[in-house]
């Protein structure tokens, strides 16, 4: 048996621990609850590492976890050109796991249920796409600004925000639909009503059916209408008298 100054073994050792210096594998399995997470590397059909720890794109007060995925080409960097004292380095795209994008004007994420969030810096322009059924949560303890010149949203079954206060700034806002109050409506600077109503039994341009008080005059240039009564005061214009009545052109007394 050679020695371990055999020149032989010793140049046989040399360009064995230089081939491993720098290896490509695949990913064989995944440990992620193991402190640090590891992962096994298949570098032959024959051979596959132990445990190695592989690195994440930041590890210090800032951390990320995107752990490698069984099948995964990876390079593995052993600095003392021993496998078992290895580092596995992820993100090297094959024809099997091809890159999500081939725009070079582009940056994308793209994750195991669909999920893809693009930017084109060329356009300029933000996507994120969630498969069918995906939801998003943004929580801001605080407060959120969202600051754009227009805004496009649109809910396919229901909208619903919750707040103690909701401030609607606009010189114009319009509705489409029919607008349900379940409180006092205030307004301050008057009620307008125009085109035909298409709520059922409604007649008209307009129709209230709820108490109105005005601090202040109420005037239309149309005719208006009352199905029951009409009163000032104490006095009903449908059932009040007259006092004072006189035949001919005289004229009556004040209504009662």
């Amino acid at each position: 048996m050679p020695g371990p100054t055999d020149p032989f073994q010793l140049l046989a050792d040399l360009q064995r621990m230089m081939a491993n210096l720098l290896r490509v594998g695949t990913i064989a399995a995944v440990d992620p609850a193991a402190t640090p997470p590891r992962v096994r590397v298949k570098l032959t059909e024959a051979t596959t590492t132990d445990w190695r720890p592989y690195f994440e794109l930041r590890a210090g007060n800032t951390g990320s976890w995107n752990p490698p995925t069984v099948g995964e080409a990876v390079m593995l960097l052993s600095p003392d050109g021993r496998t078992e004292g290895g580092y596995v380095l992820a993100g090297l795209p094959t024809a099997g796991n091809p890159t999500p994008s081939t725009d070079p004007n582009k940056t994308v994420t793209r994750y195991p249920d669909g999920m893809v969030i693009e930017y084109d810096h060329a356009a300029h322009k933000l996507k994120a796409t969630l498969p069918a059924a995906g939801t998003a949560d943004i929580d801001v303890p605080d407060a959120i600004t969202v600051t754009c010149k227009t805004a496009d949203v649109t809910a396919s079954t229901s909208a619903t925000v919750h707040s103690q206060q909701i401030t609607l700034d606009a010189p114009q806002s319009t509705t489409t639909g029919h607008l349900t109050c379940m409180g006092l409506l205030t307004t301050m600077g008057g009620l307008a009503a125009f085109g035909t109503s298409t709520v059922p039994g409604s007649q008209g341009t307009a129709r209230i059916n709820v108490p109105l008080l005005s601090t202040r005059e109420i005037e239309t240039t149309s005719t208006m209408h009352a199905d029951t009564d009409v009163t000032a005061g104490p006095i009903s214009l449908k059932t009040h008298k007259h006092d004072q009545v006189q035949h001919g052109g005289d004229l009556s007394g004040g209504p009662q």
